[in-house]
């Protein structure tokens, strides 16, 4: 029977929250089985904009349920010989018979193969076309769906659409924030943290960290190779950095700033930035293995901590903002760097920090900090720490 108001209502109401798309998949085919529909097996498709994941796939079999990801710069070469690629190249619904062997469709084959005898695919009306976004519908009924059921899976499709690509949109938008300013400052920009000259007063543990020589090495190897370094400099700090809590804000050429965030009425995260810091170094140490295999430059770095409170908001112009940390111990802490390289050690740490920690570490003596007033204790890290 035709789909009915109620069915409007239904998915209106539905909709209406923070379900997610998979969430609302389940329901959409729950809903439709209960109305009578003969489905056995629905696949929702998204592409989506992230530097890890190409698409996302929510499946929907017999009521059990199933999500897959597809990571970027995976083997697609199955897309070639699927029903997507036909939506995806006409922007129309594709419709076929299961009811005898398939040999160009693959995915075809094997649904028929597991009973199904008819599947119809339908491009969503996303308002953003650049990106494959598709629901198909698959029964085991013999002879098929009806025609009145291919209608009503394309009536239905097209209002399961614009609710698809509200959730599609958000999740792309906070997947390039978090990918180009960090995951809390992405959220804060997304609530509409956009006023320029705004800033958070907080109170934070600072890392910086650069490769050392990277001058040289740029002046000296073809880009590629140096863009491979960067990548797997960065790889490794990221990597170290993210799992203890540590926010990364920007890199600068060579070199990382990284964030630590006090919690309300808590203590300096000290500790996770020690952790993140010998984790750093145990990672670069693996990384030079490797290399050395590969017959490439061994790497050096040099990372400094700190703390103290820092202006977390934005800078920039009227119509480029840059969501980032400043202050005078951003300052410092880079200065830190200088001595790290000046003593030809890898990690350092201020004098506020170790009182911060409340611990002792091997002391490098007094130094005086270029541009800042006075000699600074500088201590460093050892492995033991």
């Amino acid at each position: 029977m035709p789909l009915s108001g109620d069915f409007v209502d239904w998915l209106i109401e539905t909709a209406i929250g923070e379900k997610t798309v998979a969430e609302l998949h389940r329901e959409l085919c729950e809903k439709l089985v209960s109305l009578g529909f003969p489905l056995w097996r629905s696949s929702l498709g998204l592409e989506l904009l992230n530097p890890e994941i190409e698409g996302s796939q929510f499946r929907w079999t017999a009521h059990e349920v199933e999500t897959r990801t597809l990571a970027r710069g995976a083997d697609i070469s199955d897309y070639d010989n699927s029903p997507a690629k036909v939506v995806d190249d006409t922007r129309k619904p594709y419709r076929r018979r299961l009811d005898a062997p398939i040999g160009d469709m693959p995915l075809l084959e094997d649904l028929r193969q597991a009973g199904a005898t008819d599947y119809y695919i339908v491009p969503f009306a996303f308002i953003d076309q650049q990106r494959t976004a598709h629901i198909s519908f698959a029964t085991q009924r013999p002879g098929g769906f009806s025609d009145q059921e291919i209608a009503d899976l394309t009536r239905a499709s097209a209002l399961l659409s614009p609710y698809a690509e509200r959730r599609v949109l958000k999740k792309i938008a906070v997947d390039l924030l978090t990918t180009y300013v960090g995951r809390r400052s992405a959220m804060k920009v997304y609530d509409g943290a956009l006023d320029r000259g705004k800033a958070e007063i907080i109170t934070a543990t600072i890392l910086i960290a650069d490769l050392r020589g990277f001058t040289r090495y740029s002046d000296t190897h073809q880009i590629d190779n140096v863009l491979s370094t960067l990548n797997d400099f960065f790889d490794a700090l990221v990597a170290a950095i993210e799992p203890h809590g540590g926010e990364v804000l920007k890199f600068i050429g060579d070199a990382l700033l990284a964030i630590f965030p006090a919690a309300d009425k808590q203590s300096l995260p000290c500790a996770p930035a020690i952790a993140a810091a010998l984790d750093t170094r145990r990672r670069i140490a693996a990384l030079n293995a490797e290399r050395a295999k590969a017959g490439r430059t061994l790497l050096k770095f040099g990372l400094a901590l700190n703390v103290g409170e820092i202006a977390y908001g934005n800078i920039g112009s009227k119509t480029r903002l840059d969501f980032t940390a400043i202050g005078p111990v951003i300052n410092h802490t880079s200065r830190l760097l200088e001595i790290a390289k000046k003593r030809n050690c890898d990690i350092v740490i201020s004098e506020n920090f170790v009182r911060a920690a409340g611990r002792e570490f091997p002391s490098l003596g007094l130094h005086k900090l270029r541009d800042v007033s006075g000699e600074q204790q500088v201590y460093s890290l050892a492995e033991d720490a």
